[in-house]
């Protein structure tokens, strides 16, 4: 131990004389650490956030979207989102899949809402059907939902995003009141949960839902849909129900073998795979990334080491020919290397946890903190520092005494 500790003091006095480099040398290291810890983190805690968004929605839970498709394997992509879906379509799902346990049709159009002077520009307007919050697990906050007798009769109420309540009124009561959705009043009878985008980007917290009727006779003047939400009896009933419900609208459209399907059946999970494999790509980048610092650390801190050597030649020798071993000299290069990498593997852990931290908060993303991350970075770079005094080492205890005494 108390060789260990001589050795240690060596190393500092000598690291001490070459500053800039060991500086270099540790910054190298500390990226690499830093990467990777954030980019474990950041994947965790994006993987728990879909995770989230499909248990808000339901797990049970398919998404029918109008428009034009193309495929990319096993992923739909809409290329255009005209509405296409009828009443029947509706019908056609709910009476023919037997899969399925409740359908919700819905549509959206964006229209600038105003209350008293204040105006917020192109606000998605969502006509929607009594059961919306039953089928997309959305509950309402304050006040009541959509009723039956308001689709029927196409009253002008409206149910206010969290969002934009809080816009409108601050911390006041909306019930009752009216804002006016292009030139059309209505009276706000609720708001909804605070949820947050979902999946697919859209936030509900930002959107008025109103009667399904009242949007396609009053606002958009038309009878075709855009969504059509269909809630399957469990989790297990969603590949069977989505190849019915396909089957079901090939066949209601006129869709020949081998046409493009003029819609989507959208499975969440499907979606989150997508997200994956795009998160997977970005931690990729940044493992690689990761691995490039560390080669810059790595042989930084193998050159610097080398100059080190080639400056202590003289020191080297004497310490030879007045007894020291081999590997109290291979001790002595391989405790400056590491301790240059494990400055570096600290300052990294703690920069990394405290950066993805302010990530989380600003992102509003999830906390997550990945501990094999902290793990494997914190060993890599410890790794990269050994290596890089391998071969300084070996160089040193090259060294024949009675040369370099002789040179004396």
């Amino acid at each position: 131990m108390k060789r260990v500790y001589l050795n240690l003091r060596i190393a500092l006095r000598s690291l001490y004389s070459f500053k800039l480099r060991s500086i270099l040398a540790i910054l190298g290291v500390f990226l690499g650490t830093f990467s990777l810890i954030v980019v474990y983190n950041l994947s965790g805690s994006l993987a728990k956030k879909a995770q989230l968004e499909i248990d808000k929605l339901g797990k049970d839970l398919l998404i029918v979207r109008s428009g034009v498709v193309i495929r990319h394997g096993r992923a739909p992509r809409l290329i255009s989102q005209e509405p296409n879906l009828t009443f029947g379509d509706v019908r056609a799902i709910a009476e023919g899949a037997s899969y399925v346990r409740d359908v919700s049709p819905s549509s959206s159009t964006p229209f600038p809402v105003r209350y008293e002077s204040m105006v917020l520009n192109a606000v998605l307007i969502t006509g929607v059907m009594p059961n919306y919050p039953q089928v997309t697990n959305f509950a309402v906050k304050e006040g009541s939902f959509v009723t039956a007798n308001d689709n029927r009769n196409q009253r002008r109420v409206a149910v206010l995003g969290s969002r934009v309540a809080e816009k409108f009124f601050g911390e006041d009561s909306p019930i009752g009141k009216y804002v006016l959705i292009w030139r059309f009043p209505c009276q706000v009878i609720g708001v909804m949960e605070e949820r947050g985008a979902d999946l697919s980007g859209v936030d509900p917290d930002k959107q008025i839902f109103v009667p399904f009727n009242t949007f396609l006779r009053r606002l958009v003047n038309q009878d075709l849909m855009s969504t059509i939400y269909v809630k399957c009896r469990n989790s297990q009933s969603l590949a069977p129900a989505k190849a019915e419900i396909e089957a079901i609208l090939r066949r209601r459209h006129n869709i020949k073998p081998g046409r493009r399907d003029g819609f989507a059946v959208i499975d969440l999970k499907d979606v989150m795979t997508l997200k994956s494999q795009a998160m997977d790509t970005i931690s990729t980048l940044g493992r690689v990334s990761a691995i490039i610092s560390f080669l810059i650390g790595g042989l930084g801190i193998l050159s610097i080491m080398t100059l080190i050597v080639s400056e202590r030649k003289m020191e080297i020798g004497i310490r030879r020919a007045v007894g020291s071993r081999k590997r109290d000299i291979v001790l002595q290069f391989l405790l400056e290397s590491a301790f240059i990498s494990f400055t570096g593997g600290v300052v990294g852990v703690v920069v990394g946890f405290v950066g993805s931290v302010i990530i989380f908060q600003v992102f509003d993303l999830p906390f997550n903190i990945s501990t094999s991350g902290f793990a494997i970075s914190f060993f890599a770079s410890l790794a990269v520092g050994i290596a890089g005094g391998i071969y300084p080492s070996k160089k040193a205890i090259a060294i024949q005494p009675v040369n370099t005494l002789r040179a004396f």
